[in-house]
C-alpha cells in the first residue's frame, strides 16, 4: 500500500517554566501590594503611575541566596562592563506585546560565572524603574503588575536591561557585566482568539488555549474522532467556531493516507447536526487532507468545505457540501477548475469572505502538503466553478519553493514561508516567513523569522513555518495591527509556538516585529500546524 504523511510535523523540547517565588528586603512583596491604579487612568495615558514599586524584588528561588545589600553591589543602573553580560532570550528586544498577553517571562541565558543578576525596566509614565534580583535565569512578573502595566503603559518604549556577576557570599567577584538592552513595546490593542495545536509528544493530540491563558488544554483526541482513528493532524476552525475540522487516519504515525473529520472541540467531540450521510463519506475519501473554510460560504443551504484530494494520481482542490444529498460529483462535491495551472495542488486556503483560493502550485506533492518546488497561485472560487489561476506576485518566484500559505483576517494580506528553489518544505529548518499583499507585490521578511543575536543563532537555520493570522484586525492611532503565530525550533529543540506582530503604518507602510515566545506551552510538547482562529473550547 502507497502512504502518504499524515502532516509535515516536528517535535521540541523548550526549557521549563517556572513561576517564582518573590521577596523584597526580607518582606513578602504579594500582588496586592502592587498599585491597581484605580481612578488614576487618565484618557492621554500621561501618567504618571507608580505600578513599578519603589523597592526592588528580590527572587530567592534560584540556587544561590541573595544578600540584602545587593542592590549597593550592583550599583548605579549604566554600571558595570559594557558587554560579555546575560542576553535576554525572551521577549526579544525588538517585539511588539499584545496588551492581553501572557504576563512577562524574562528569560535569559548567561556566562560562567555569573550567578546573579538584575533585570530593569524602565518607562517613561512610571515614576519607579521596576528592577529585580534574581539567581535564577527567568523571572516572571505578577499578574497584578502585568495587567497595570499593559493598561498604563502601552504604545510606549519599555526599555529592559540585565546585567549579570558572580556573587560570592555577600560579595561581587570579578566584574559586573551589561548584557541585552533594548525595547519591546506593548501594543495598544489585543490579539484575539484561540490557537489550536499539534502536537505528537505522548501520542498525537490537539491542545489549546486562548490567548492570555496561562494553562493548555485537550480539544480532540483520536478516539474521539472516527471510529479507528489512531492519529489525527492538520486542523482548521469552522468559521463560528464550533467546530475543529481535522486530518485522520487508522495508522499510529504519520506516514498514512488521511481523510478529514469534523467536532466539536468543547469536550463533546460532536459532529455537526448539519453534517449528512452522503457528506461524511465525501470527507471520509483518502486521501485527503487540509480542509479550509470560508465565512462567505458558512449558512445554512451553502456550507462547503475546501480540501485537497488525490484523483488519478494528481492532487486537487476539491469543494465539498457539507449538507450534501447525494455523494455525486457536481451536487455532493466537485472540482475547482485552474485554468492555465496544469500542476497539482497542496495547502490551499480560502480568504474570508469566499471570494478567492490561494494554493500551492507544484509539480509533486506529498499528501497534498510537501513540496519542493512550490509557488503561489490565485484562483476565484465562482460559485464552486474556480477559473483562471494567477500566480501570487512576490510569492510566485521560480528561484524559491513557496508553501503554507495563510489569509490575514480582512483577506489584506497573505503570510506563507518560502525556502531555496528544490528544498523540501518538510521540516526544513532553512525555511522563513513572509507576507505579501492579497493583490500581489513585494514579500516582505518578517522579523520574527531572527533569533536574539546574542543566542549565536541565526535564520536561515531555526525552521520558521506554519504562519497562521490571528482571527481580528484592529486599528488604532491611525494604525492596524495584526498577528501572526508560527512554528520555530530555534533555542536548539524541537519546534514550539511563538508570535510575531505586524504593523500597518499610517503611511502604509509594513512594520514587522520580533517573536513572542509562548511560554504556556508545556516544555514535554513537540507543536507544529498551529491554527489561530475562533475555536470555542471548554469553558472551566
Amino acid at each position: 500500500m502507497q502512504r502518504y504523511p499524515l502532516c509535515a510535523v516536528v517535535f521540541g523540547l523548550v526549557g521549563a517554566v517556572a513561576l517564582v517565588c518573590i521577596s523584597c528586603n526580607n518582606r513578602l512583596i504579594l500582588d496586592s501590594d502592587v498599585p491597581d491604579g484605580s481612578g488614576t487612568l487618565s484618557p492621554d495615558m500621561a501618567g504618571p503611575y507608580s505600578d513599578f514599586p519603589a523597592v526592588p524584588f528580590i527572587d530567592n528561588s534560584g540556587p544561590v541566596a541573595i544578600p540584602s545589600n545587593i542592590g549597593d553591589l550592583f550599583g548605579a543602573a549604566e554600571s558595570g562592563a559594557t558587554s560579555g553580560g546575560p542576553c535576554l532570550i525572551d521577549p526579544e528586544v525588538g517585539s511588539l506585546v499584545p496588551k492581553n498577553w501572557l504576563r512577562l517571562r524574562f528569560h535569559w541565558s548567561a556566562p560562567s560565572p555569573q550567578n546573579v543578576f538584575q533585570i530593569r525596566l524602565h518607562a517613561d509614565n512610571q515614576v519607579n524603574d521596576l528592577v529585580t534580583y534574581t539567581t535564577a535565569t527567568q523571572w516572571t512578573m505578577p499578574l497584578a503588575l502585568w495587567n497595570q502595566l499593559a493598561a498604563h503603559s502601552n504604545d510606549r518604549r519599555i526599555t529592559i536591561s540585565v546585567r549579570g556577576a558572580e556573587l560570592a557570599g555577600s560579595t561581587l567577584k570579578g566584574s559586573l557585566a551589561v548584557g541585552t538592552t533594548g525595547d519591546i513595546t506593548i501594543a495598544p490593542v489585543d490579539a484575539s482568539g484561540t490557537i489550536v495545536y499539534w502536537t505528537t509528544s505522548g501520542g498525537t493530540v490537539l491542545r489549546g488555549f486562548k490567548i492570555g491563558e496561562e494553562t493548555v488544554q485537550d480539544v480532540l483526541k483520536p478516539s474521539q474522532a472516527t471510529s479507528g482513528t489512531k492519529c489525527i493532524g492538520c486542523h482548521s476552525s469552522t468559521p463560528d467556531g464550533n467546530f475543529v475540522a481535522f486530518s485522520q487516519t487508522a495508522y499510529a504515525d504519520t506516514g498514512d493516507p488521511a481523510n478529514i473529520g469534523l467536532r466539536t472541540g468543547d469536550g463533546r467531540a460532536a459532529e455537526p447536526s448539519y453534517l449528512t450521510a452522503a457528506a461524511r463519506n465525501l470527507l471520509g475519501r483518502i486521501p485527503q487532507q487540509l480542509p479550509t473554510f470560508s465565512g462567505g460560504h458558512y449558512a445554512p443551504g451553502d456550507r462547503v468545505a475546501i480540501s485537497t484530494l488525490l484523483l488519478n494520481s494528481r492532487y486537487e482542490i476539491i469543494w465539498t457540501d457539507l449538507e450534501a444529498r447525494a455523494e455525486t460529483q457536481g451536487t455532493g462535491w466537485g472540482i475547482i477548475a485552474r485554468d492555465g495551472d496544469a500542476n497539482m495542488v497542496a495547502a490551499p486556503v480560502w480568504s474570508h469572505d469566499g471570494r478567492s483560493i490561494v494554493y500551492v502550485s507544484t509539480q509533486s506533492a506529498q499528501s497534498g502538503v510537501s513540496v519542493s518546488d512550490g509557488d503561489l497561485r490565485m484562483v476565484p472560487y465562482n460559485n464552486r466553478t474556480g477559473g483562471t489561476a494567477t500566480p501570487l506576485a512576490g510569492a510566485s518566484d521560480p528561484s524559491f519553493n513557496e508553501f503554507y500559505p495563510s489569509f490575514s483576517s480582512d483577506d489584506v494580506f497573505v503570510a506563507f514561508s518560502r525556502l531555496p528553489n528544490g528544498q523540501s518544505s518538510y521540516n526544513n529548518a532553512s525555511s522563513e516567513l513572509f507576507v505579501v499583499p492579497a493583490k500581489g507585490g513585494t514579500a516582505t521578511r518578517l522579523a520574527a523569522n531572527d533569533p536574539p543575536a546574542c543566542s549565536n543563532q541565526t535564520s536561515p537555520g531555526v525552521l520558521n513555518s506554519w504562519p497562521k493570522w490571528s482571527p481580528e484586525t484592529q486599528t488604532a492611532s491611525g494604525r492596524k495591527y495584526y498577528w501572526i503565530s508560527f512554528s520555530s525550533a530555534r533555542g536548539g529543540g524541537k519546534p514550539q509556538l511563538y508570535v510575531g506582530g505586524v504593523v500597518v503604518e499610517k503611511d502604509g507602510s509594513v512594520k514587522t516585529y520580533k517573536a513572542l515566545y509562548l511560554w504556556n506551552q508545556p516544555a514535554s510538547d513537540g507543536n507544529h500546524t498551529a491554527a489561530w482562529d475562533v475555536f470555542k473550547l471548554i469553558v472551566g
